[in-house]
């Protein structure tokens, strides 16, 4: 991320550019965590595959925030257009 950070001015691509790094990383995650679920299970593991489950919906609800959040404001503003929640002001970035 901070050859992202370096190369891109501050503003809505540097966002998206870090929003699409961090999903990523997400996504590297909800795959292990996927995996080792699976395998605790098979092992009988439950309660240890249980709370790895619970790991795993938080990385995927993760996912899903950093999606709803690109795909409403950052990503609109990257390509210089109106974010879908914004009906009065000009391209803004994410907060």
């Amino acid at each position: 991320m901070r050859k992202i950070i370096d190369e891109l001015d501050e503003g809505p691509v540097l966002d998206a550019a870090l929003i699409g790094a961090a999903q990523k990383v997400e996504h590297y995650e909800i795959a292990a965590y996927g995996t080792l679920t699976s395998m605790l299970k098979a092992m009988g593991e439950i309660q240890a595959a249980d709370l790895m489950a619970q790991t795993l919906k938080e990385e995927k609800d993760t996912d899903e925030l950093l999606t709803q959040l690109a795909e409403s404001e950052v990503n609109p503003a990257a390509l210089g257009k109106r974010p879908a929640n914004d009906q009065t002001k000009g391209s803004r970035g994410a907060a």
